[in-house]
């Protein structure tokens, strides 16, 4: 099993969001950069725990868990005219770009700020603190359970 953050912007798609959709669980797409994408793609698995993480909003941070029920397959937004997630150049045979399928596990009772995660000296090298914009990105065992510690 590994472990995931996955970045959303609350007004998009919160924990809320998944917490109310069919079954707790839902598509989890519209991602479009290429190293983001190659993790979906080639790494996301399916029984993998997932931290969700929203961003750009007031309480910045991870708010809760779930869990990866559908292993990668062709975001099917990529083929319709009408989304904003739409590609022209990827075709059926071809696709760019890729979705999970995730599941509600868990809601924090609080949120574990951005600035929490940076204070701590065993997280330092983490993704989010080194490279905080990949919307989809890998979380060592030893960090997820420093993180898990934290609530």
């Amino acid at each position: 099993m590994n472990y995931w953050l996955f970045k959303t912007e609350p007004d998009e798609y919160s924990i809320r969001d998944l917490q109310l959709a069919p079954n707790q669980t839902a598509k989890w797409d519209g991602i479009r950069n290429y190293q983001a994408r190659n993790f979906l793609r080639d790494k996301v698995a399916e029984g993998d725990l997932v931290f969700m993480y929203h961003s750009q909003c007031k309480q910045i941070g991870i708010v809760g868990v779930a869990e990866i029920v559908r292993a990668a397959y062709p975001d099917p937004a990529q083929y319709d005219e009408t989304s904003k997630y739409f590609d022209p150049k990827a075709t059926f045979d071809t696709p760019r770009w890729f979705c999970v399928d995730i599941k509600h596990k868990l809601t924090y009772p609080r949120v574990i700020s951005l600035g929490r995660i940076k204070a701590q000296s065993e997280l330092a090298n983490m993704i989010l603190v080194k490279q905080g914009r990949l919307s989809v990105q890998p979380v060592t065992e030893q960090e997820w359970q420093q993180i898990e510690a934290m609530i």
